[in-house]
This record gives C-alpha cells, sequence and structure tokens, in this order.
C-alpha cells in the first residue's frame, strides 16, 4: 500500500491510496465517519432559559458544537469505572451564562477542561433580544459516528479511481481541450499535455469530441483518490491515524475470534 499525499492542512486532507481494494478505501472513509471517538454534548441541564428558542432547540444547537478532543484523558461512559454515573474520567462539564441584548456565540462557553473546548468560537448558537437571558449547564462525553452524528470527527467526501488518460496521436484541433471541463487539457507545441490528471471527472467529453479517437480515459482500479474534512475535533492528520488505527484494532479482533473457532 502506498500513500501519495496531495494536500494536508490541520482540516482537510487529500491523498492517492494505491494498492488497495475499493473495500479497504471504503472502510477508511466508513471509519472516519463513523469510528474515530470525539467528544460532543451530550446532556444539557438548563436552570434559565427566557429567549426565544425551547428548550430543546437550544440543546440541539449545543449539541451539535463541535469540541476539541482529548482521548488520552477520557474513556467511553460504557467503560468507565463509574459505569455512566458521570465522573471526571468521562465526563466535561461546559457553562454558558449570557444576558441579552447580544450573540451568544460557542466561545462564550466555559469549560472545566482547557484541552475540551469549541473548535471554533465564533458559531452562533442564540440572540438574545434585551432582557433576555440563558444560564445552563452542558455535559459533554466521548462517543463515535455510529451511535450519532454529533460525534462524527469528519466528513469523507467520497473518493473515486485515480484516472488515467492515454493520448496517442491526433492533429491537435484543439476541440478536446475547449471541451473539458476541469480545463485539464493543454496544447504545448504540437502535444496534447494533461495538466492534472487528478482532477479528472472521467465524463469522457474529451474522448467524444475527438474524431481521431486518439484519447482515452480509464482508471486505475487499484488506486483512489480520497478526501476528507474535519470538524475541528482533530487534525486531518490524527483523523486519519485514529482511523486507520479503528481498522487495524477490529481486524485483530476477528482474527482472535476466527483463530478461537
Amino acid at each position: 500500500m502506498d500513500i501519495d499525499i496531495i494536500e494536508l492542512s490541520e482540516r482537510k486532507a487529500r491523498f492517492v491510496l494505491s494498492g488497495v481494494s475499493a473495500s479497504f478505501a471504503n472502510a477508511i472513509r466508513r471509519s472516519i465517519l463513523a469510528e474515530v471517538p470525539v467528544m460532543a454534548i451530550d446532556d444539557v441541564n438548563i436552570y434559565e432559559n427566557t429567549s426565544v428558542l425551547f428548550d430543546e432547540q437550544l440543546s440541539l444547537r449545543l449539541g451539535l458544537i463541535p469540541l476539541k478532543t482529548d482521548t488520552k484523558s477520557y474513556v467511553f461512559p460504557e467503560e468507565c469505572n463509574c459505569k455512566g454515573a458521570g465522573c471526571t474520567l468521562c465526563r466535561v462539564s461546559l457553562t454558558l451564562s449570557a444576558e441579552g441584548p447580544k450573540i451568544v456565540h460557542s466561545g462564550d462557553l466555559v469549560s472545566a477542561d482547557p484541552m475540551v473546548t469549541p473548535a471554533d468560537t465564533t458559531i452562533p448558537i442564540i440572540e438574545l433580544k434585551d432582557k433576555h437571558k440563558v444560564v445552563v449547564e452542558a455535559i459533554a462525553r466521548l462517543g463515535t459516528g455510529r451511535k450519532h452524528s454529533k460525534w462524527q470527527a469528519g466528513v469523507a467526501g467520497g473518493f473515486k479511481n485515480m484516472p488515467v488518460i492515454t493520448i496517442g496521436e491526433c492533429d491537435y484541433c484543439g476541440n478536446c481541450v475547449e471541451v473539458c471541463p476541469r480545463n485539464i487539457l493543454k496544447i504545448e507545441g504540437n502535444k496534447v499535455k494533461v495538466v492534472d490528471v487528478i482532477e479528472c471527472s472521467m465524463c469522457r467529453l474529451c474522448e467524444g469530441e475527438c474524431d481521431m479517437d486518439a484519447i482515452k480515459v480509464s482508471s486505475d482500479p487499484g488506486s483512489f483518490v480520497m478526501t476528507f474534512e474535519t470538524t475541528g475535533a482533530f487534525t486531518a492528520k490524527e483523523i486519519a491515524l485514529e482511523a486507520a488505527g479503528s481498522i487495524k484494532k477490529r481486524a485483530e479482533q476477528l482474527s482472535e475470534i476466527v483463530n478461537a473457532l
């Protein structure tokens, strides 16, 4: 298996995965969506809410705020020694106290743990009018996207087979260059060149435009272009490692079960 990184930032990753099957590439995508543990607000204690939002609506908005996650300090509630009752090992308290007129943002949440805070401080929660007030305590716990989408660590935009474009002898009329919606073809001297094959959508419009059948668009069945973005709970690199680690762990568990039969 080979990995060629095209783009890697704090919030986004794009790479070419080669020497694997489509099922393995899809397993990476599914693991990013459903298997990476992150913190999310799971319970909300509302002590005062005189805003225009119902308590349920306010709780829903708080639950969808991405939180930075420290998986080394916390465990899943079902795996904790407190058996889900709630302790410092499986939950974090975030408080919010605000009075209008103002727009309340995610940055107004005060966390008991400086390592577990909103990934973005500018997410609007509610607009409070004059004399409106909200006082709440939000409880965050570890979870995975398999249980609920608020625990999704990132958004995997899917994957595609690596495009393969071959260009034979032609008359360099330029029609294929003009018809390409991604502008990945250009004429240099007496040659048609591919500028960026990864951007090819494999629409094959260039094939249909070429009267000499000089252009062939296909794909590599063992190579995939993958893209995903994070919510901010982890960096893109951390999510990729967590997703791969989850696949390895489940494969080892399956191997132990099969060997025990």
